[in-house]
């Protein structure tokens, strides 16, 4: 059981137990740099270990912290260094929940892995597994885990996708459980939001350059590329009388494109990477949902596959421009099929 000091992993724990099994709790010890908040800090290691020792199971720590740098860490700095806006949520559950604490989950004869994610595991009639919206569509995460396959489903618990957040936090307080009123951490782990800009321009270059309108007329200058995300408004350093939004970040020229709202808006999405929870694409035909953030409204759309994992959605209604290295999901339903990375 991934333990991450918050309480749903905590509920969960609880619930495997409940359920028969044996559980044996992990912490994972990612991050030990300047800024030690969100999930992972020292205060949540010991809050795992501590209800692990009310539960009454095993719990151990896992120091994966060189890992968790070069897989998440180094590669979101370099991302925004070009202009890129990468999820290190999706990267983290990736490369090291369903990377290397999978792996070694198997490895030690474990049966499953389990994490407190609020999504479901289900298994079809013909025998493929699938990945689905957690009931509580408010903090629905299935969209970070995007990237599971059959090979993940199949070793995969999920035990509070059936609960209500509400449900989660009336279960621990009914079991004692020190977690039960612990508030959400809404950072990245490794640096809180209002940092973001010191702790980029401390790893990488800032990469000065123009902000131009779409016709290509230069208005203003800014000091560091990786300040700037496709559909942002504010801190533009231009006063115009219609609102302008970024609709375009070009890494080799360190060139910010901004435009109107409705310059904002494109009736395609180019994505690379594209995996899927079944074994075969969907069919060009079908209909499905597309969404471009962990929350938020949904589009529809269709999906068109290319060459070397690389697809186009072409939407039904157009949809505001999600930045390069963004996930975009498709969903048949509540049921996740699949997704892939803006290019």
């Amino acid at each position: 059981m991934a333990m991450s000091g918050g309480v749903d992993s905590s509920v969960a724990a609880a619930l495997l137990l409940d359920a028969g099994h044996t559980v044996t709790g992990v912490t994972l010890r990612l991050w030990g740099g300047e800024t030690d908040s969100g999930c992972c800090s020292v205060s949540d290691v010991e809050d795992a270990r501590r209800v692990a020792a009310q539960l009454g199971i095993s719990h151990y720590v896992f120091n994966l912290a060189d890992t968790f740098m070069e897989s998440v860490v180094d590669p979101y700095v370099a991302a925004h260094s070009v202009g890129n806006t990468p999820n290190p949520c999706v990267e983290c559950n990736r490369s090291i929940k369903f990377g290397v604490l999978f792996e070694r989950a198997v490895t030690m004869g474990f049966s499953a892995l389990a994490t407190g994610h609020h999504a479901r595991v289900s298994q079809s009639p013909n025998g493929e597994w699938q990945l689905l919206r957690g009931v509580d569509d408010a903090k629905d995460q299935s969209y970070v885990l995007y990237m599971l396959d059959q090979t993940h489903l199949a070793r995969t618990l999920l035990p509070v996708g059936e609960m209500t957040k509400a449900e989660v936090r009336s279960e621990a307080t009914r079991l004692g459980l020190r977690t039960a009123t612990k508030p959400e951490s809404m950072d990245v782990c490794f640096v809180r939001r209002e940092d973001r800009g010191d702790f980029l321009a401390a790893r990488a270059p800032a990469r000065p350059g123009v902000v131009q309108e779409i016709d290509g007329t230069v208005v203003a200058r800014h000091e560091a590329l990786a300040g700037f995300t496709v559909g942002q408004r504010k801190g533009l350093g231009v006063a115009q009388g219609e609102p302008r939004y970024v609709i375009a970040v070009d890494g080799p020229s360190a060139t910010v494109t901004i435009g109107t709202q409705v310059d904002l808006l494109t009736p395609t999405l180019a994505l690379r990477d594209m995996t899927f929870v079944a074994e075969a694409a969907p069919s060009r035909s079908e209909e499905l949902s597309v969404q471009t953030r962990a929350h938020g409204s949904l589009g529809r759309g269709r999906i068109e596959m290319g060459e070397l994992g690389s697809a186009e959605v072409l939407l039904c209604q157009p949809l505001a421009r999600v930045a390069s290295g963004q996930v975009v999901a498709l969903y048949r339903g509540d049921e996740l099929v699949g997704g892939g990375i803006v290019a």
